[in-house]
């Protein structure tokens, strides 16, 4: 069976109440599929009613009692309320039959769940756990309360069909969401979040619990990518870095090549201007090396091995790019991160948590307002490629469907 792509969508409620990490957690976990897309979205009017249209039409189709139920809320849900949008999430899942392996994580709703008793709830899937289906006990037909938490297509028709959709109304949309009021908005800040490639390499709930700790700062995720850092972004990006590796590891390898020149080969060298200048060589090329080793763990290519014609394309490893935002954000998300080392990081920080070296430390935050503001010109934050994922696929399956 070839790969095809399907989606889910957070509801506004299940990120409003930073529920967002537990679901990803056991989307990654729970299947093969390969996360290619996420955008923070905010429907309109007009996507609404037609993404609820879809499903109206999908229980014709299938006889399927829980379309209007599910059509209802999203339009009750997820259009603008008050004159404010309310975030959504989409994310864009690759592999094969994803429409059935999604739907087996994320759970269905069925009438008989109003005989089932609370302590007969096992939790096994996303909305055993998050989300929720009331029925008025005088009367079974009647829905007192529905949360979904999340929305997914059961069926690959259905699925492509919404994928142009969300092509079509969403290519233009902003990555960075403005839709949450202030009382002071000079006191809020955003910060930039990459979940770097360590958490990519296997299936793992490990970006969604990441995100579950980031969470406890209270503050508002308003935009979210899937991110492939090129050589020269890489290199950009940790720029700083390096000016700091030589200023600090260079002595550090004079030092050791030393030590090691004097037992193995008891060499008298402190004063010989030659060696001086061998040690200062051999330690600033260590140095380099550091600098060349996160620049290829951050984009999957060595600087002095990347063609140039390469430099600039997107690397082979992923990251994910997240923008919090609140009062004091940088100093929250630094603090719920923990220092660069994470064996000098606290207990239940995440690089404690989650880090096994100073590189491989599974998390990068903005350490100042001004780093955001560079950081994020790196990595355009301002730019996603889902439409574009959807776009290609479009064209593949459905000529005519891809956007406009």
């Amino acid at each position: 069976m070839e790969q095809t792509l399907s989606y889910v969508i957070v509801t506004p409620y299940t990120i409003a109440k930073s529920r967002t990490g537990g679901v990803i957690a056991r989307l990654l976990s729970r299947t093969d599929l390969e996360l290619v897309g996420t955008q923070l979205i905010t429907p309109d009017e007009s996507f609404v009613r037609e993404y609820a249209e879809s499903m109206r039409s999908q229980e014709k189709r299938n006889l399927n009692k829980a379309g209007e139920l599910l059509a209802s809320y999203v339009e009750r849900n997820m259009a603008p309320s008050g004159g404010r949008p309310h975030r959504s999430l989409l994310l864009i899942f690759r592999g094969k039959d994803p429409c059935r392996k999604l739907g087996d994580v994320c759970g269905s709703f069925y009438p008989e769940k109003q005989k089932i008793e609370v302590e007969a709830i096992s939790g096994e899937t996303i909305r055993d756990t998050y989300a929720d289906l009331i029925f008025d006990t005088e009367n079974p037909e009647k829905v007192i309360y529905f949360e979904p938490a999340m929305l997914t297509p059961r069926r690959q028709l259905l699925a492509d069909e919404n994928l142009a959709l969300f092509a079509r109304y969403f290519k233009n949309s902003e990555n960075i969401v403005r839709n949450l009021p202030y009382a002071d908005s000079a006191k809020i800040e955003q910060t930039l979040v990459i979940l770097k490639p360590d958490n990519w390499n296997f299936a793992s709930s490990r970006p969604g619990t990441i995100m579950d700790m980031f969470s406890r700062t209270g503050l508002k995720i308003v935009g979210l990518k899937i991110f492939h850092f090129s050589l020269n972004q890489a290199m950009d990006f940790y720029g700083p870095v390096e000016a700091v590796l030589r200023e600090k590891l260079t002595p550090v390898y004079e030092q050791k090549v030393k030590e090691l020149l004097k037992k193995e080969f008891s060499l008298s060298i402190e004063n010989n201007d030659s060696w001086k200048e061998l040690f200062s060589n051999f330690g600033e090329k260590c140095a380099e090396e550091q600098f060349y080793n996160i620049v290829e763990f951050m984009s999957g290519r060595r600087p002095d091995s990347c063609p140039e014609g390469d430099r600039d394309k997107p690397g082979n490893v992923k990251c994910m790019i997240l923008i919090y935002e609140g009062v004091d954000a940088v100093r929250k998300i630094r603090d719920v991160l923990g220092p660069t080392d994470p064996l000098k990081a606290p207990g239940g920080t995440v690089r404690r948590e989650f880090g096994s070296s100073i590189m491989v430390n599974t998390a990068h935050a903005s350490d100042s307002t001004e780093s955001y503001e560079r950081e994020k010109k790196i990595v355009k934050v301002d730019e996603n490629t889902l439409v574009s994922i959807l776009d290609e696929y479009l064209a593949k399956v459905n000529p005519g469907a891809q956007s406009k």
